[in-house]
């Protein structure tokens, strides 16, 4: 029934055909007995014996692809043992695919294997120039992932043109790279979907994220169930954050997400929503300066209308046999700011446990753009740099304040005044918010 429309004959074919042979099965024990099945069973052992002795010495890069829903044969558990065995070997478990995986609808090889990232033009992956463009099928998929997000939080976003008035939209966002965004990371994350597949659909432009090395750890992968999904960053383009990724993406003139709190600031513990968790010292101006880049800050909120959080890392680490995991979460990945102090040296990953709330509304702006082309040489210096590191941090903080102020103002910031809307004007039409 999961075979693509394109096998729909050759399926129907198929089942017609076994069906016939099904009154005829009685006769298998005429034309098999007993001892050349005994026989043929002992060859097969002895086969799969002679191929499993030898695993160890394949030193190929193997990607295993599994069907969750097999039926059949135990495709995860074989799938697993793979993985034990293969020197180089990472597995894409399907959860909701069957046994014929590559003839059903909704997998995609060709996404599954830059998804890995095993697509590689050279024999070292480069996640800048590797990267392929993504395809209308999966921006369709990375929009429909998000659908319920979409659905419960309605985003708006606004933008500031260049005399400073803010608009509803993205006129105010520049269409030239490079550029580089700069926010506030919201609890775990949950805008990334929204802003960057929002910002794709509505200008084209493609958005390159500096994620965290988490989401690229080979190991980190296995603790998912559905390890595909954990592929979504990589195919829109997602890079780990390093000091060579960012120059490669600025020099090819990308608009680059960046996110200078961090994982710090994505899994903040309780009363610390939309507090920024910035190193003190620039990281990114003189870089960007060098390549001309304009640096627009923008800010997000809305984690506080969806959720609560029920158990932060402190609560966690309280619980019995927690710290185990929270060893095995991070013992394998690189190890980010350990030249720095405080708060923000805590790049650690680790879960944190949410209770939903009646969704309210995420809202998004983008601030003006600040101009670093013609002042890299001003700000090679580094007071002058920390001087604009400063002021960017500033404008991101007043874009969060002045979400959080005008939000009071949308009648529809509550999912049921929109439902409510969307039911007297149609499910498609544009949801009203406060005045600009």
């Amino acid at each position: 029934m999961k075979m693509s429309s394109r096998f729909d004959g050759a399926g129907k074919a198929l089942s017609e055909a076994t069906s016939g042979l099904l009154p005829s099965l009685m006769y298998l024990a005429d034309i098999f007995p007993k001892e050349s099945i005994v026989w043929k069973m002992k060859m097969l052992r002895t086969a799969s014996s002679f191929v499993n002795s030898r695993l160890h010495a394949v030193k190929a890069q193997i990607l295993v692809v599994a069907g969750g829903n097999d039926e059949l044969l135990p495709s995860r558990e074989e799938a697993e043992r793979l993985h034990g065995t293969l020197k180089k070997c990472r597995i894409r478990h399907f959860r909701d695919n069957g046994h014929k995986i590559l003839l059903e609808d909704g997998f995609d090889l060709a996404t599954t294997i830059k998804g890995a990232g095993y697509y590689r033009r050279s024999r070292q992956t480069d996640y800048v120039l590797d990267y392929l463009p993504v395809t209308d099928d999966e921006l369709e998929k990375a929009i429909d992932r998000d659908r319920l997000l979409n659905f419960a939080t309605d985003p708006v976003m606004l933008s500031t043109l260049p005399d400073g008035k803010i608009v509803r939209g993205l006129a105010g966002l520049p269409r030239e790279g490079p550029v580089l965004l700069v926010g506030y990371h919201m609890l775990m994350g949950f805008e990334l979907g929204p802003l960057v597949t929002g910002v794709l659909r509505s200008t084209g432009i493609h958005i390159r994220g500096l994620a965290h090395p988490f989401m690229f750890n080979e190991s980190s992968e296995q603790l998912i169930p559905d390890s595909s999904n954990y592929d979504i960053h990589r195919i829109m383009g997602a890079v780990p954050v390093t000091a060579v990724n960012f120059y490669k993406l600025l020099s090819e003139k990308q608009f680059v997400l960046l996110y200078p709190g961090g994982a710090r600031e994505a899994l903040h513990r309780k009363g610390e929503e939309y507090k920024l968790f910035w190193p003190e010292q620039s990281e990114f101006v003189r870089m960007a300066s060098r390549f001309g880049a304009k640096i627009v800050p923008f800010g997000v909120v809305g984690e506080d209308d969806i959720c609560d959080m029920l158990l932060d890392y402190n609560d966690l680490m309280k619980l019995p046999f927690y710290d185990i995991l929270d060893k095995k979460l991070n013992e394998e990945g690189l190890k980010l700011r350990t030249d720095s102090t405080g708060e923000i040296k805590n790049q650690d990953m680790h879960p944190v446990v949410l209770t939903p709330k009646m969704p309210g509304r995420f809202y998004f702006i983008f601030g003006e753009p600040i101009e670093t082309k013609g002042r890299e040489k001003e700000l090679r210096d580094k007071e002058k740099a920390q001087h604009l590191y400063l002021h960017v941090k500033s404008e991101v903080e007043s874009c969060i304040k002045y979400l959080k102020e005008k939000r009071e103002e949308d009648p529809y910031r509550s999912i049921l005044p929109r439902l409510l809307y969307q039911a007297a004007h149609g499910s498609d039409v544009e949801i009203p918010t406060f005045e600009p």
